[in-house]
């Protein structure tokens, strides 16, 4: 399929998926007024995976869209992106081991912990044909799986991805940087542990909008108690930066040449100002990858479900309906 490039400037641009052949050159805009609401009105459920029980969230029917978060997150992040799927597909949303509700065993909290444990995942729901919806380190996740398991997978979406051609970094980063002071032994934990500083200052500051404090307890809920945060200070410290860990480098750096060679659908959401997959790396993608739509969101940080999750979850459905069609 010729790559195609759909710019979505308003809800309206989303709904008439106006379709374009390169990137435009536009002022990134916000939507006002799209529905964000703090509820998270799901029902949970839980699986036990090696030994542990995960929690997920399993609305609507049909092949099944499986949306991972990252860090310091958890299946809240997709609470306004699922309505608008899981009236045509089955929309499970997963919280990682360690992370949620999840059980949070003794674990070293390794990007390796986690392929085992969203792998085993998989397997114990017996998931088929599935669309992956990815962010952050969850996307590195969801291209490992398909990358390994394409007869297994439909489609990858993804946002604000761990991946080429941002990651890997060459250099570690600076020591006075906030991610040089979370990587260093001693800092990272006070950081973490008692300042809850990635929740606290980055989760906030990777949205445009104001968070509310109900929504900020709820994204907070999991992570209560220091002992709890194992797992957000890992994360930061499994970035490939500098060549460690030598694991990450070759997963990340395999996705990003598996890409270019691959034929499976994907589709790419960013914002202008997004943090790991600005304007330049969507150009990359559109050049690099064979069959990939790239979606302007607008205006937009890290955490972009916070800021257009009816944008999202409107081009995620559509993405999918037509892949049903191109069967």
């Amino acid at each position: 399929m010729k790559k195609s490039l759909l710019i979505l400037r308003s809800l309206l641009a989303v709904l008439a998926l106006g379709l374009t052949s390169g990137l435009a050159a536009q002022e990134p805009t916000i939507i006002r007024g799209e529905k964000i609401s703090p509820d998270f009105p799901y029902e949970s459920h839980y699986v036990e995976v090696l030994g542990s029980r995960m929690h997920y969230v399993d609305e609507g029917e049909g092949d099944p869209i499986l949306f991972i978060h990252g860090n310091p997150t958890s299946s809240y992040l997709w609470r306004n992106v699922i309505p608008h799927v899981s009236g045509h597909y089955r929309a499970i949303a997963v919280d990682l081991i360690g992370m949620g509700k999840s059980d949070k065993p003794e674990l070293d909290y390794t990007y390796l912990d986690h392929r085992r444990y969203l792998n085993a995942f998989i397997q114990a729901l017996d998931l088929k044909n599935i669309t992956f919806v990815i962010h952050d380190w969850g996307s590195v996740l969801g291209f490992d799986y398909a990358m390994h398991n394409e007869a297994n997978t439909l489609g990858v979406a993804f946002m604000e991805a761990l991946i080429p051609p941002r990651f890997p970094i060459p250099a570690e980063p600076p020591a006075d940087s906030i991610f040089g002071r979370f990587r260093t032994a001693g800092e990272g934990e006070k950081l973490i542990y008692e300042d809850h500083y990635f929740m606290e200052q980055m989760v906030p500051g990777g949205v445009v909008r104001k968070l509310s404090e109900e929504e900020m307890n709820h994204y907070r809920e999991p992570y209560l108690a220091e002992g709890s945060r194992k797992p957000i200070l890992q994360w930061p410290r499994e970035l490939p930066m500098g060549g460690k860990p030598a694991a990450n480098v070759e997963v990340i750096s395999s996705i990003g040449a598996w890409m270019k060679t691959t034929k499976m659908p994907m589709l790419h959401l960013w914002a202008g100002s997004g943090g790991m997959n600005p304007d330049g790396n969507a150009r990359y993608y559109v050049d690099n990858v064979a069959d990939i739509e790239s979606y302007f969101l607008g205006e937009g940080r890290h955490y972009l479900q916070e800021d257009h999750p009816e944008m999202i979850g409107v081009a995620v459905n559509d993405w999918r309906r037509r892949l049903d069609e191109r069967k």
